[in-house]
């Protein structure tokens, strides 16, 4: 079942091109992982996905009723207010004790329900910001960098639970991250960005793309080693774009 699809789409800020004719889409149950240096405009891609931007062009295409959970990369809160993870799971609609217990157990964060906001710590924060996306018990899950910040055990342990939500949920996840060999491993496509869609498909033959080496280097093929490529058939990279892209700030 596909959740949702871009055709051509352009997005601008003042006159500038930021995304410039993507073809985009994502179908129920599957990993996908949006790379590109900063500025590519894989920020933008997902505040379009989730419609808090028009497209200047193109189409934007959503499944009916889709309910999507959103983790940011991370979330402010001034270290003065009281607001317990319990309240902060409230927030806009009240939930039962019960229920902010059973989204935290899903997000791997069980006990924190008591805790301060400003009490936690980088982990535990990311784990009470999933468990805020799943209360909608969401068909697509969007994580913007949702491990910045977090040591490589803490990114790798977090990666692991959202592979578990997946499998628990049956939801798709769209994944942006720089962690490129921890999410290449655990993604089922990648989408290699820079203004455009440079390439895209399967990690292993993302990696191993001139477009991708063009963007991340070569070095990067050796953070790779792990993944497993089970595909015994060859793929095609899509060149059509490559060129073409934009510098943003």
């Amino acid at each position: 079942m596909r959740l949702v699809t871009l055709r051509q789409a352009t997005i601008r800020h003042s006159g500038a091109p930021a995304l410039e004719n993507v073809d985009f889409h994502i179908d129920k149950g599957e990993i996908v992982t949006i790379l590109g240096p900063n500025g590519s405009g894989k920020s933008t891609l997902l505040r379009a996905i989730i419609r808090a931007i028009p497209l200047s062009a193109g189409t934007l295409e959503r499944a009916e009723n889709l309910r999507i959970g959103y983790v940011p990369q991370k979330l402010h809160i001034d270290p003065t207010l009281p607001l317990t993870v319990e309240r902060f799971l409230s927030l806009p609609v009240r939930i039962s004790p019960d229920e902010a217990e059973a989204a935290l157990s899903d997000a791997g964060a069980s006990g924190l329900r008591k805790r301060q906001m400003t009490g936690l710590s980088g982990g535990q924060m990311q784990r009470v910001l999933l468990a805020r996306a799943l209360l909608s018990k969401p068909d697509l899950l969007i994580l913007d960098e949702a491990t910045q910040g977090l040591d490589q055990p803490g990114s790798a342990a977090f990666y692991q639970k959202i592979e578990t939500v997946r499998q628990q949920f049956g939801c798709a996840v769209l994944m942006v991250s720089h962690e490129l060999h921890v999410v290449m491993a655990a993604s089922d496509r990648v989408i290699c960005l820079n203004g455009h869609v440079c390439c895209e498909g399967e990690p292993a033959q993302v990696a191993s793309a001139p477009e991708y080496q063009a963007l991340f280097g070569t070095g990067t093929l050796g953070a790779l080693a792990l993944y497993r490529h089970e595909h015994d058939h060859s793929h095609d990279c899509d060149h059509d774009h490559v060129g073409k892209g934009h510098e943003h700030a």
